[in-house]
This record gives C-alpha cells, sequence and structure tokens, in this order.
C-alpha cells in the first residue's frame, strides 16, 4: 500500500518510495513515500501561511481542537494500538499504555491551551520607572520543525504537536523512517478536526533531506528534536539562532541503598524499568547499584522475575520481550555483552540471541565502567549490576557518565533521599522509584549529553513562545 505526505491539509503522491517491514516478522506494511527538498519546502510554506489562520484562533478555540483528537483518539484506540505494534513491534500490552498516554498529553495540552499567562511588573521598584503599567505575554514562535524517533511513535509526537497547537505555532513534522504510520495516522485524525489547513504537516524521508532542509531553512524558527546525541549535536550546531529542544541520550541508573527490603515490587519495578519495551526507552534502567550486603540476594530475585518474562509476538498480549527495531541492534547489543563478559562481567542470566530479530533480556553483574553496556547506551534489553560500600561512591558511579535524564534512588533514609536530590547530576530525581517512571506533565529534560531544554507540555510552550514586554506609560 503506497502511503502519501501530509502537506497543507491535502495528501499528496511521493516521487519515490521505500518498503517498510515489521521488524518482528520481516512482513512488508507499506511504501513510505520519501519527500524531496521541494516537498520540504512545500510543507514549511503551508505552515508559514497557516499562521495567520492560527493566531486568530482564541486560547479556547484551540483547547478545542485539541479535544476534538483526544475524543477521536479514543475512537480509534484499538487501530492505533495495532499500528505500533506492527511498525515498532511494540508489545501490545505496551502499545496500548502509549495509545492511553498519547490521550492524556493532548488533553494536558488542551487545557494548557488556556493557561499561557504572563505577568506584571513593578517597574516602580526602581527610580525613574514609576507612573508605568509593564506587563509580559508569550506568543507563538511561528513554524517549528519537529524530528521524531521510533520507540514511541505517537506519544513522543505528541510532545511536540500538543504544545505547538496549544500554543498558537505551526508544525512540519518528520517522523522516524522506521514508524512513519503512526504519525500518518495522526494526520487522518487531525484532518478531521478544525485545526487550519497547513497548520500541520508531515513529511517522510531521509534525515539527511528532511532534517537538514527543516534545520537550514529561515522560515522555520524552532527546532525540536529527539534522538541520538551525535545528530542532535550536529543538529544544534547548524541552527544558528533558531531555538533548540533537544532530547538525547541516556544510561539511567538507580541506587538500592543498604537497608532496603528487597520486595517483589521494587524487584518487578526493576525489571519492568530495565525491560519494558525490549529496553528501548529513553529513560530505560540501565544501570543499577545495589549495596553490598543486599548485592547476592537482589541478583536472585532479578534473575528469577526476568527469566519469567514471556518472549514473543507483539500482538499477542501477553508478550514482554518481542524483536528490537533492527536486526543491527541485536548484532550490536551481542557483541556488547559477549565484550563485557570477555572483561570480567557475571552473565546473570540472558546474554544470547533468541533469534536474528530478538535478544534474551540480560542482566550483568560486576561490570567494568570501560564496556560499553556501562558507558554507552544500550538502547536494548541490557542491564549492569554493580555493588557499592558507601553511598557517596554510588552517586560518583552514577555521575559517572557521558549522560543526565534521569536516576533513582530506593532509600529508607530521608537523609540520604534528599542528599540524592543535590548530589546527582541529572535532569530528574526519583525517590523509591527507578527513572523509566515518567507522567506526561512533569517537566522532561536532562543536562550533559542528554539534551537541551524540557518538554512535559507546560515547559514545552515555553520553549515554543517568544515572551513579549508591553510597557504604558500613564
Amino acid at each position: 500500500m503506497e502511503k502519501q505526505l501530509y502537506i497543507n491539509g491535502e495528501w499528496k503522491n511521493g516521487v519515490e518510495y521505500v518498503d517498510l517491514f515489521a521488524p518482528h516478522s520481516g512482513e512488508k506494511l507499506a511504501q513510505i513515500p520519501q519527500a524531496t527538498k521541494e516537498d520540504v519546502e512545500s510543507a514549511i510554506s503551508a505552515a508559514k501561511n497557516a499562521q495567520q489562520s492560527m493566531g486568530e484562533l482564541t486560547a479556547y478555540q484551540r483547547g478545542t481542537i485539541l479535544e476534538q483528537l483526544v475524543n477521536l483518539l479514543i475512537e480509534n484506540r484499538d487501530k492505533l494500538a495495532e499500528i505500533v505494534a506492527l511498525e515498532a513491534s511494540k508489545p501490545l500490552k505496551v502499545a496500548y499504555g502509549e495509545i492511553d498516554r498519547t490521550i492524556a498529553t493532548y488533553k494536558i495540552a488542551s487545557e494548557e491551551a488556556k493557561r499561557i499567562y504572563g505577568e506584571t511588573l513593578p517597574l516602580d521598584a526602581v527610580p525613574g520607572g514609576e507612573g508605568r503599567v509593564t506587563y509580559t505575554v508569550r506568543e507563538p514562535i511561528g513554524v517549528i520543525g519537529a524530528i521524531t524517533p521510533f520507540n514511541f511513535p505517537f506519544n513522543l509526537v505528541a510532545h511536540k504537536v500538543g504544545p505547538a497547537i496549544a500554543s498558537g505555532n505551526t508544525i512540519v513534522l518528520k517522523p522516524a523512517s522506521q514508524t512513519p504510520l503512526s504519525a500518518l495516522a495522526l494526520a487522518e485524525l487531525i484532518d478531521q478536526t478544525d485545526l487550519p489547513k497547513g497548520a500541520f504537516n508531515i513529511v517522510t524521508g531521509k534525515g539527511s533531506i528532511v532534517g537538514d532542509a527543516l534545520v537550514n531553512h529561515p522560515d522555520v524558527k524552532a527546532i525540536t528534536f529527539t534522538g541520538s546525541p551525535e545528530v542532535g549535536i550536529a543538529l544544534k550546531n547548524k541552527a544558528g539562532l533558531k531555538r533548540v529542544t533537544l532530547e538525547l541520550g541516556s544510561n539511567s541508573a538507580l541506587i538500592i541503598d543498604q537497608g532496603v527490603q528487597l520486595t517483589d515490587e521494587l524487584i518487578n519495578r526493576c525489571v519492568w524499568g530495565s525491560f519494558v519495551y525490549n529496553g528501548q526507552v529513553c529513560i530505560s534502567l540501565q544501570r543499577i547499584y545495589v549495596h553490598e550486603s543486599l548485592m547476592d540476594e537482589f541478583l536472585l530475585k532479578v534473575k528469577d522475575a526476568t527469566e519469567q518474562l514471556k518472549i514473543g509476538s507483539p500482538l499477542d498480549s501477553n508478550t514482554d520481550i518481542s524483536a528490537l527495531i533492527s536486526k543491527k541492534d541485536v548484532e550490536r547489543i551481542e557483541q556488547w555483552v559477549r565484550q563485557s563478559i570477555k572483561d570480567g562481567a557475571k552473565l546473570v542470566t540472558g546474554g544470547k540471541k533468541i533469534d536474528e530479530r530478538i535478544f534474551a533480556p540480560t542482566v550483568l553483574a560486576n561490570v567494568k565502567n570501560s564496556c560499553e553496556v556501562v558507558c554507552h547506551e544500550v538502547f536494548g534489553p541490557v542491564v549492569t549490576v554493580n555493588s557499592f560500600e558507601k553511598l557517596e561512591e554510588a552517586f560518583e558511579e552514577v555521575n559517572n557518565s557521558r549522560y543526565g535524564l534521569q536516576a533513582g534512588i530506593f532509600t529508607d533514609n530521608i537523609r540520604h533521599a534528599l542528599l540524592a536530590t543535590k548530589k546527582l547530576h541529572v535532569g530528574g530525581v526519583l525517590i523509591n522509584d527507578v527513572p523509566t517512571f515518567r507522567v506526561d506533565l512533569m517537566p522532561y529534560g536532562g543536562v550533559k549529553e542528554s539534551g537541551y531544554g524540557r518538554e512535559g507540555i507546560k515547559y514545552a510552550i515555553q520553549e515554543m513562545t517568544e515572551l513579549k514586554m508591553i510597557s504604558i506609560k500613564m
């Protein structure tokens, strides 16, 4: 089935197409158009021309349009979850979770559309400022170029499209080449709302063509990108004075403090954080630091819980682990795991391919910091477990990373919990939970090579608007 580009409220054929295959089966799903520079130009032009129509919408109207989209997502929940399962090999129960989060994200955006506030300023607080009424407002920045990854093809798109519409901007979206069907399904739903035509556009294709065209075009005023640090850093270097928000890599860490009870709930939470969606989550739990007094017990319990995970088709509602997004990732992860064992790591469970598409959920212990499975982002079903004697050592190990997205600590000691909030150099600290936790209204982003700027609807709106000061002399 040939898909089309969505530009200026119309479906447009591509000049060239590539085949899209299901990662878990190799089944051909569709033919995806490869946008040309001219197609990207048309989409940007449509978005620019739609700015006036968007500017005429009230906050109430923007909120209502997003509510229309929420209702359409609810009506099509089963269909959309199946699309994610097919093209992303996301286990069906996790795919439903993503659709539910997507619904919540657009719902939050519909509410935040009515809460874009400024503030009054007391200029008479300084000599010469008296006799004036001064306040600020936030205005839409203009055309936003959004570039999204494969792992949450509905919800990470929502975190760019939702706040853009809420704040009165227009969008050109380049979805991940591995998961374009989700974005095109979204376009079909948006087309049924009252959003002005041209305010939302989709151009599928190569990042070297579509992404570069968005970043370099003078009419694109902001870029919001989720993906690898290498691509994100290169993008930022090209963007010039454009507003840029980057959500990049991570190898999120968790500390389990001395005296913590290793309950089933805690163990299951660690297993979920490590292996949900095959570890292909930006804040997937990759490094665990356990107090030495708990190490043996923790490894036994995690091993048992991990080996109970069901491996199978993403379309089976009982499946926990399915195919990775590509065969190359299976090969890469296998090499990294083998090298870590060669360098002295202990294999607790897993450590091998199930087949060319699936890698077994893997737990490694006593892994050197120089190993790729520790110092790089695995983005697969692998977690490492190391022990520590003093809490300060654990803080140092967590911070010993090029990344800093989120980190967590399980502790019964309030002083240790508060110390973690001060010592951990990350964008978010989770007390008594894994760093894989996220709900869609919280500020989300990292430090170091994990990114630049914040998402979460309220915070994304701030990134997508300009602050204007107005002063009236009485």
